[in-house]
């Protein structure tokens, strides 16, 4: 009986005595109280009741956030959203790690708080903006030249958000909303201007084509009267250039009745006798004489 209580009081101690460290993670061994060493991944052995394991630390890359409420330079609060990316350098800070500091993440979180408060009273919210990326730099800085010293290693500081207050966002959305209808207003009145430019340079060539073709056919009307009078005057010396004028106008006169005679017209011409048209003639050609004199 007593052979088997021993046998069993040595199995116990056995179990008690194994640590299996997983990978990533190292153990800190106190003897009564006071550091003794470091158990790595793997199967480890220490000695019962008088060894224990005081602390097991993680070496994987761990992220800590943290929201700053702060007041910009022209007065806007605003809540800054950091996420620091650390972890501890290697077995040998371990030490540092868990016997330097009593609260590793809370004491970061006081140093981002320092750092971010200290820059943005500097600038106005649209710099904050414009500035993320240097307040991530100074949040880091900051972190590595203090935190780092007690066995961490700030991998990176990241400015996740900047968020406003509500009434500030919808202002600044106005704004915004404000901008683009007067790029837009400014757009279609651009582009009204073209199309009234290009309807008036149209409209000057089309009028100029219009009157180069009045021009061409009052040119043509007058070389073919010309070739008329003088085929005509060929053929019978007796009559004169003015004979020839009249039966010019008498057969533009019965044209012109005959083109208006259609189905579809709504004029309607009354012949003028003989005797009108012939003074209407008279006062035609003494207009053209008034005009030669003057």
């Amino acid at each position: 009986m007593p052979t088997i209580l021993i046998i069993l009081a040595i199995i116990i101690l056995l179990i008690l005595s194994v640590r299996i460290v997983p990978q990533q993670q190292v153990y800190v061994i106190e003897l009564f109280g006071k550091y003794r060493r470091m158990l790595t991944p793997g199967l480890n052995f220490i000695i019962p009741i008088i060894e224990r394991v005081a602390h097991k630390q993680s070496m994987r890359t761990r992220e800590l956030q943290v929201s700053v409420e702060t007041k910009t330079q022209d007065n806007v609060f605003v809540t800054i959203r950091v996420s620091v990316q650390y972890r501890v350098e290697n077995k040998d800070a371990v030490y540092n790690a868990f016997y330097q500091l009593e609260d590793p993440e809370r004491q970061m979180e006081s140093y981002i708080f320092n750092s971010v408060r200290a820059q943005i009273p500097k600038q106005p919210l649209d710099e904050v903006f414009d500035n993320k990326d240097a307040i991530s730099d100074a949040v880091q800085a900051e972190l590595e030249s203090v935190i780092e010293g007690y066995g961490f290693n700030i991998i990176a500081s990241l400015v996740t958000d900047i968020d406003p207050d509500e009434e500030v966002k919808q202002s600044m959305n106005k704004i915004n909303a404000a901008e683009r209808e007067r790029r837009a207003a400014e757009h279609q009145a651009e582009a009204e201007k073209i199309l009234a430019v290009k309807k008036a340079e149209a409209d000057k060539e089309s009028k100029i084509l219009q009157g180069e073709g009045i021009a061409g056919q009052r040119k043509a009307i007058a070389e073919g009267l010309s070739e008329s009078i003088a085929l005509v005057r060929k053929e019978d010396s007796d009559i004169s250039a003015h004979d020839v004028i009249d039966l010019l106008k008498f057969t533009n006169y019965v044209d012109t009745l005959a083109a208006l005679d259609t189905a579809n017209s709504k004029v309607i011409m009354v012949p003028m006798p003989t005797t009108q048209f012939e003074q209407f003639n008279q006062a035609v050609i003494r207009g053209n004489e008034a005009s030669a004199k003057d």
